[in-house]
């Protein structure tokens, strides 16, 4: 959609995408295992993008950093687009902003927790080695290498 306006995430922006989260996953979205990695954590406002309308927020996606066994990854999500705006591909291109900007800022990978059907089309694959700080069904656990070689993170997952 040409007047959608994408960009990283601005500091005064954070209202507007908490109000869209809980649009979008009500409050049962901090009982998730996910949240567990957000928790304490600092957002990474560079690889995190939002899309735009004018003034309105139409989507978001958030990156922020994660230890995965012995070595770092960084960690999709949540992602949100309101509900008229869904089938108009905007969570994809937020999905692919965020980890273009992830390769360019030098990770080796990202994980998420996720639907396997929407996340193949960006090229995630089942992570069967990550494990989340709660319970989650291990087949949405997906994993996508930013670089070259890169190996897939095993271990449990943690701030």
């Amino acid at each position: 959609m040409p007047d959608i306006l994408y960009r990283p995430e601005a500091p005064a922006d954070a209202p507007l995408i908490a109000a869209l989260t809980e649009r979008a996953f009500g409050p049962g979205r901090y009982a998730k295992a996910a949240e567990r990695l957000r928790e304490g954590n600092d957002l990474i406002p560079a690889l995190s993008f939002s899309a735009w309308r004018g003034e309105a927020l139409l989507g978001s996606v958030r990156m922020w950093p994660a230890r995965v066994g012995d070595g770092v990854a960084v960690f999709l999500g949540p992602i949100a687009v309101e509900a008229e705006e869904r089938k108009h591909g905007v969570g994809q291109r937020l999905v692919e902003l965020a980890c273009a900007a992830a390769t360019k800022a030098g990770w080796d990978s990202v994980f998420l927790v996720g639907d396997a059907p929407y996340f193949g089309r960006v090229s995630f694959v089942q992570a069967p080695g990550i494990v989340m700080p709660g319970p989650v069904d291990s087949r949405r656990v997906l994993w996508k290498p930013l670089r070259d070689g890169a190996v897939a993170p095993e271990g449990l997952a943690r701030v």
